[in-house]
């Protein structure tokens, strides 16, 4: 089992920066595309960056230009750094993974429990 779990979330002025970051765990796995992700009370889940095992990124046009994401394959952790944060941005941000164990090619992927971003006004 690999497990993802979230941490840097909280409550921030607008205007402000947050990190957040996402630390994987387990036996014999290897990361392959990861992505941060939100989902706001009522809305649905959206994508907002992803990152691939090489570091090719992609971002939402609502936050390009202001959040970066990052990957330490050393640590098997990503990173999402917010700037210029506004209040539209607050929900809960989840990453994602997807990986495979060992020498199999099964593609299989996992959630984190998510960390809460509030941006006041």
């Amino acid at each position: 089992q690999v497990h993802l779990v979230e941490s840097g979330g909280g409550l921030v002025q607008a205007g402000g920066s947050l990190r957040l970051s996402c630390a994987a765990s387990g036996n014999s796995f290897r990361l392959l595309n990861m992505s941060w992700n939100r989902q706001a009370p009522g809305k649905q889940r959206e994508i907002v960056a992803v990152i691939s095992n090489g570091g090719v990124t992609n971002y939402a046009d609502s936050v390009r230009g202001r959040f970066t994401i990052s990957r330490d394959n050393a640590k098997n952790t990503i990173y999402l750094g917010m700037n210029n944060l506004k209040p539209e941005d607050s929900a809960v941000y989840s990453c994602y993974a997807a990986f495979q164990y060992g020498d199999s090619r099964l593609l299989r992927d996992t959630w984190g429990q998510g960390t809460q971003v509030t941006v006041s006004t």
